[in-house]
């Protein structure tokens, strides 16, 4: 987005947007969580774009990712030279089109870009909670996006859609609220990890318990675990991507060099890649949020959370009607995971699309341009708000 000159940003994004912040459950009506421990009061960070129709019946909720955060498009001020994470998804004449659709977009709790997590101070200490906060999961976090679309008044939401962690958001949006989610599109995602997916998520917070700087998540205020942090990223990064993208991006390139160091130097690009995503990721996000959201993302079950193990039952508490959407090169979650969370919806009775799409770069395909993905959003939704409108 940054290689658009200035008089076109209007053009192709929503603008200039704020972040705002929700407060709710203070205490004696703290959350209660699925692990039996409570929370508050609790902040939401979200943000919102385009307007809410007088009905209220045109309102998208936007869930992201691992590190993702509620700035899903737009810029904060006129010198941001990047946009919000899926700025080619969202905004006027987009997929999501913002000129139709009241998006919104909130930060997950246990998270530390805007919402109540770990890095947040306890109010019973003054403190950052650091391992004194709770172990959260994907059905903590619906819950409290819940009380944040209680509180902007919306009682129905025409759409649900998100990728990866987000994706699994979206299945726990339409099983725990039916009555609440019209449709649902979950992107790239799984109705639980599999035993590779838990293994990168383990290697990865090994990595930052390691860190001598991790000092069991009482780090702030002091030096952070960088290293740890940083090496964990690379692990996940490398599951975002995809052999076939890899070898078209760096192959066995050399980084600014005409043979090998014979030390420990970067040698590679792919190297010196993954070590600036690496130092790149440290600056902005908490080694504790890695490691709780990481672990929600493991504990998600869905069949087994909402169908005393079976998908199927779990998927007929849903009343929604899905699109579900997976890509060739995803290796962490791959389309037969999709196709899973598919035949659980048909075996129970809902009105389910899907599509695979060919895509090279693995994962993080969804967030990545793409007419395909824009068309097959762009239509779905034109669907789903004429009916819902009907």
């Amino acid at each position: 987005m940054s290689e658009y000159i200035e008089h076109d940003r209007e053009r192709v994004s929503v603008g200039i947007v704020e972040k705002k912040h929700f407060t709710f459950a203070a205490p004696p009506n703290a959350m209660e969580l699925e692990s039996g421990a409570r929370l508050g009061p609790v902040t939401i960070a979200y943000e919102t774009y385009g307007s809410l129709a007088p009905d209220r019946r045109n309102a998208v909720l936007v869930l992201h990712a691992l590190s993702g955060d509620s700035h899903v498009a737009g810029y904060y001020t006129p010198a941001d030279e990047k946009p919000g994470w899926w700025d080619c998804m969202v905004g006027p004449g987009k997929g999501i089109d913002t000129a139709t659709y009241f998006v919104v977009c909130a930060n997950v709790i246990g998270s530390c870009m805007g919402s109540t997590g770990p890095s947040s101070p306890n109010p019973a200490t003054g403190r950052a909670y650091g391992l004194d906060f709770p172990v959260v999961t994907i059905g903590d976090m619906v819950a409290a996006q819940k009380a944040l679309i209680d509180h902007l008044g919306i009682e129905k939401l025409l759409c649900v859609v998100g990728g990866s962690i987000g994706g699994m958001q979206v299945l726990e949006w339409s099983v725990r609220y039916p009555q609440t989610v019209f449709s649902a599109i979950p992107l790239a995602t799984t109705m639980r990890h599999s035993a590779l997916a838990i293994a990168f998520n383990e290697v990865a917070r090994q990595s930052i318990m390691a860190d001598p700087h991790w000092d069991h998540g009482n780090y702030y205020g002091g030096e952070k675990p960088r290293l740890g942090l940083a090496v964990a990223r690379m692990i996940a990064h490398i599951t975002y991507l995809s052999d076939e993208s890899m070898r078209l991006k760096f192959g066995r390139r050399l980084q600014d060099k005409s043979d090998f160091s014979f030390n420990f130097d970067a040698d590679f690009q792919v190297e010196s890649y993954l070590r600036y995503q690496g130092t790149k990721f440290v600056e902005r996000f908490d080694a504790n949020s890695f490691l709780y959201i990481t672990k929600a993302a493991d504990y998600f079950d869905l069949g087994k959370q909402h169908g005393d193990g079976s998908a199927v039952k779990a998927c007929s508490k849903a009343q929604a009607k899905f699109l579900v959407i997976s890509f060739t090169s995803d290796w962490l979650y791959p389309t037969y995971q999709a196709r899973n969370i598919v035949n659980a919806l048909k075996k129970s009775g809902r009105d389910v699309s899907f599509c695979e799409i060919e895509a090279e770069w693995g994962h993080d395909a969804f967030l990545i341009p793409g007419e395909r993905l824009k068309t097959l959003i762009h239509g779905f939704l034109e669907r789903v708000h004429d009916e819902f409108a009907a």
